[in-house]
């Protein structure tokens, strides 16, 4: 007669069922969120992006006690283009305005071109791309042709039509912004609809007799939000950099705004007598830029369900 090994079964706790306990030997399952975290703290480069944002956003928010001047006060006239130093730690303007002073208050201008535009593309780019996506056929047809017209339009030409239309100011460069920049990402969320139909929790969601806005937007689309996460995080980056793009070619904010683009065209004249003039708006058009593709690239890694090994 042979002896069961003891190590062979489960010795089952009390008031346990036997296929409980062979449950409890399985380790607890994590939160996707807490993986994604510990991923995104653990990227060095993702942290540092994500210092550069927390900065910008505190330089905007308490511009008014960071700055010793008004972005469009001057000092005394006969104090122009004068270098850095430390009654003026950035230098002095061709008209004496404290450049120090101009930058801070021009992260507000940027952030607000920056997430205004980010916003008005995330909600074209998902009604576009979620319908053509999810109901296919001539819709998806008619949809993706006319993004191809829209992306057919030379950009240059359509923001200046758009700044004669509106003026130009930061409302114009938002409008810019945000009626090109949508195209790229209406085809990111049609591919996600486009896999994501097919899934069998859609099949249950329309056999329940649920309605089509609330398997989109209730189903599918929370779904696919990783790229969309990701993309917007980029986009403001992108949308910054055209702003000043579009600002050192009189397109968008005009004087005394305290836009960094337009900081740069106003310096450019005076490159060899005053280069600080246009050295440090560029430092903080690079260094914000570089913060939420850092942030973005790291925001991606984390996301990525190949990067969890």
């Amino acid at each position: 007669m042979s002896v069961a090994d003891p190590r062979s079964t489960a010795t089952p706790m009390p008031g346990m069922a036997s296929g409980e306990a062979g449950i409890a030997d399985v380790a607890e399952s994590r939160p996707m969120r807490k993986d994604v975290v510990k991923r995104f703290v653990g990227n060095p480069l993702a942290m540092i992006g994500l210092t550069f944002i927390v900065i910008l956003i505190l330089v905007a928010i308490f511009a008014d006690f960071i700055a010793p001047m008004g972005f469009a006060e001057r000092s005394d006239p006969q104090i122009s283009r004068a270098g850095p130093g430390a009654d003026y730690w950035f230098g002095t303007d061709i008209i004496g305005r404290d450049v120090f002073s101009r930058v801070v208050y021009g992260a507000r201008v940027s952030l607000k071109i920056g997430i205004l535009s980010t916003a008005m593309i995330l909600v074209i780019g998902v009604l576009f791309g979620s319908a053509a996506g999810y109901f296919g056929g001539w819709i998806d047809t008619l949809l993706m042709r006319l993004t191809d017209v829209f992306l057919a339009i030379p950009y240059i030409i359509l923001a200046i039509s758009i700044a004669t239309v509106f003026g130009r100011s930061e409302n114009a460069i938002i409008l810019v912004l945000g009626a090109t920049g949508w195209l790229p990402l209406s085809r990111i969320v049609r591919a996600s609809f486009l896999g994501l139909k097919q899934l069998e929790y859609v099949e249950a969601a329309t056999s329940l007799g649920f309605n089509r806005r609330r398997i989109m937007f209730g189903h599918i689309l929370p779904n696919g939000l990783s790229p969309l996460i990701v993309q917007a995080t980029l986009g403001i980056g992108t949308a910054i950099i055209e702003a000043a793009a579009l600002g050192f070619l009189g397109l968008g904010a005009q004087p005394p705004t305290p836009e960094w683009g337009l900081m740069l065209t106003d310096a450019r004249n005076f490159l060899l007598n005053a280069p600080w003039a246009m050295i440090f708006p560029g430092l903080a058009i690079m260094v914000t830029v570089l913060g939420f593709n850092l942030f973005g690239d790291g925001l991606r890694d984390a996301l990525d369900p190949q990067m969890r090994q």
